[in-house]
């Protein structure tokens, strides 16, 4: 089993020191012991490969809470494929909400920015401040 330092492993985990502390902070990963001869805790490959495993999950939108979870299922042997696909599943409706929700912001914005005149003061006369103010 490879050990390295904490810099070693977060270089190759693609992350940072603080990262790699931040995980240890929230329960994500254990912290290695403080061997007694020179004061570095080793970090082996598994932690390395759990870093990579919330990184990928975090890009898929997995929250921390979330990934906890992911992690105890990855971890339990008698965890069925549905669990997990009932989660992937549950974070797959939640994109697809926000989309939705990012579609009507980008189709608002773009009628905002197809009615601005472009010129003159914006005080008292742009359309955008115009429709950010309260309703009438």
């Amino acid at each position: 089993m490879t050990q390295r330092t904490i810099g070693n492993a977060a270089r190759e985990a693609g992350v940072g020191v603080e990262t790699i502390r931040f995980y240890e902070r929230k329960g994500l990963i254990t912290q290695p012991p403080k061997p007694r001869h020179n004061g570095y805790r080793s970090y082996s490959n598994k932690i390395v490969e759990r870093i990579q495993f919330i990184r990928n999950a975090q890009a898929l939108g997995f929250s921390l809470r979330e990934i906890h979870e992911l992690l105890a299922l990855h971890a339990d042997p008698n965890t069925e494929c549905s669990s997990v696909r009932t989660r992937a599943s549950a974070k797959l409706e939640e994109v697809e909400r926000k989309m939705a929700q990012l579609r009507d912001i980008r189709s608002v914005l773009k009628e905002l920015i197809s009615s601005c005149p472009q010129k003159g003061p914006a005080a008292g006369r742009c359309t955008i401040l115009g429709n950010l103010g309260p309703k009438k």
